[in-house]
């Protein structure tokens, strides 16, 4: 089973020294335990492009359309066994992080 855990933040590039060092602690140990597909962060809200081409329209606006005061900054994607695993897992991650996270089942 897969799993995106979003991580949830609210100021873009917030991240400490420490929190990093935490985060590429739990990246290796995702990485030995065989749960890592791909962990990224991404840039700012504000960063976006927003594309809207349904029936042509070919609408292209700055910044996000998606989120409030609240954005996803990064996620990992993780390939567990169980639902429960990867719960464990997101908590995990918010520790590390010392962010919100949501966790949501891949299908596919």
């Amino acid at each position: 089973m897969r799993f995106l855990i979003s991580v949830i933040d609210d100021w873009s590039g917030s991240g400490t020294d420490d929190e990093m060092a935490a985060i590429d602690i739990f990246n290796e140990q995702l990485q030995s335990n065989g749960h890592w597909v791909i962990a990224v962060g991404i840039s700012s809200p504000t960063d976006a492009t927003s594309i809207d081409n349904r029936l042509d329209a070919g609408l292209i606006e700055s910044g996000s359309k998606l989120y409030g005061t609240e954005f996803m900054s990064g996620f990992w994607i993780i390939d567990v066994q169980s639902e429960k695993l990867a719960t464990d897992l997101a908590l995990a991650g918010s520790k590390a992080c010392n962010r919100k996270v949501e966790l949501r089942q891949i299908f596919g």
